[in-house]
């Protein structure tokens, strides 16, 4: 299997260093270099092969929310979005942009390099509680939501009327950050049928991956 060819932004060199550090620690992984900011990140993805970006959100001259978004547009890199609780009022922004998912900075090496080839084959992450920040900053200030799967009218102000029952439940699952096998181990249904239903949803709705529809469900905004 080929190296995944990482980019690491941060205007910390202290994470910067430390994460390509341990990311050489990994089979895998090469990280080809390092950047204090979203233009530098930019830049460098527009010019070499870059599998993965993993961009800090707060960056001097640009941040990770638009170095996600112009790295999204210009070039085939992934940006996954580094992040602390602090952040949580530039999830949906950065989603919207084209992240593929947020990772917290506190993580250790085992998770972060299992986020990094999560994302590496076009999958999304979303941390469990990064969602519960999600859930209680942007969403909860439109709604409270229930995320029982068995109730699945409590999405946010969503267009229930385009969906079945079955994908209501799903889309309330994924909310929850749970992965297609954790789904189908709790549904009873099988792997594969849930994929075809998440496909279903990304084309009622116009959206492009899994973490979009968690904030559908969460905000009942199209982002």
């Amino acid at each position: 299997m080929p190296n995944i060819k990482v980019l690491i932004a941060d205007d910390n060199s202290f994470i910067r260093e430390g994460m390509k550090i341990i990311l050489s620690t990994f089979e895998g992984f090469e990280v080809v270099t390092t950047v204090q900011d979203g233009r530098e990140a930019v830049a460098y993805c527009e010019q070499h092969e870059v599998d993965v970006a993993l961009l800090d959100v707060r960056m001097p001259e640009m941040n990770g929310v638009e170095a996600t978004r112009l790295i999204t547009e210009r070039t085939r890199t992934r940006p996954l979005i580094l992040t602390t609780f602090d952040d949580d009022e530039y999830i949906v922004d950065a989603i919207a942009n084209g992240a593929k998912g947020y990772l917290l900075k506190n993580n250790d090496p085992d998770r972060i390099c299992d986020a990094i080839r999560t994302v590496y084959y076009g999958h999304s992450v979303l941390q469990d509680t990064v969602m519960e920040k999600l859930k209680s900053g942007v969403a909860g200030a439109k709604n409270e939501i229930n995320q029982d799967a068995a109730a699945p009218s409590q999405g946010a102000g969503i267009d229930r009327s385009l969906f079945t029952e079955r994908e209501l439940n799903i889309m309330a699952l994924i909310a929850k950050g749970r992965t297609n096998k954790e789904i189908s181990n709790q549904l009873f249904i099988a792997e594969g049928t849930i994929a075809n239903h998440v496909t279903s949803i990304l084309g009622k709705t116009g959206l492009t991956h899994r973490t979009q529809i968690a904030i559908y469900y969460l905000t009942g905004e199209l982002t």
